[in-house]
């Protein structure tokens, strides 16, 4: 009884997150990456679809297969921003579809339909780039130079698909 009229129950003692309260919330920047990870996932997605397909119309298997590559790369690129927090190191992120801004794309996990055209797929890269720019001014520097650099390299498979 001591110990409570000590004030030892005083909150003013302890510093830092209070562990009964759960997880703090993801930072902004965090669930803007993760909702961008996820779109370049659904790409991925559609190329894979396209290339699984008999024949897309249009452009040929090779353009397809490098406009891939490069998508893949940029994935990796996203993914090394990401740094998880210590004790979820082996869990990422989800966004919520609400976030996430998904255009013209399946969502992460989902089958792509049976057959992607050239035309499907060059609205998804354009979408992409026009939400990649829309995001610039809302992350940090580093984030922003990426975004811009993805959204530049989207835009250019548009022309490279035929448009």
């Amino acid at each position: 009884m001591l110990l409570a009229t000590a004030g030892c129950r005083s909150s003013a003692l302890f510093a830092g997150p209070d562990p009964l309260a759960g997880r703090p919330p993801l930072a902004p920047g965090v669930v803007t990456l993760a909702a961008v990870i996820a779109a370049e996932q659904n790409l991925i997605s559609l190329y894979r679809t396209a290339l699984a397909g008999r024949s897309p119309d249009g452009a040929g298997r090779p353009v397809l297969v490098a406009l891939l590559g490069q998508h893949e790369q940029h994935l990796a690129q996203l993914k090394a921003m990401l740094v998880p927090p210590p004790a979820t190191a082996q869990a990422s992120p989800r966004p919520s579809p609400a976030t996430s801004g998904h255009a013209g794309t399946t969502a992460p996990g989902t089958a792509a339909p049976g057959h992607v055209t050239i035309a499907r797929l060059r609205a998804a890269e354009h979408a992409s780039a026009t939400r990649l720019v829309q995001r610039l001014a809302t992350v940090e520097p580093a984030l922003a130079q990426l975004f811009a650099s993805i959204a530049a390299s989207d835009a250019t498979h548009v022309t490279a698909l035929g448009g």
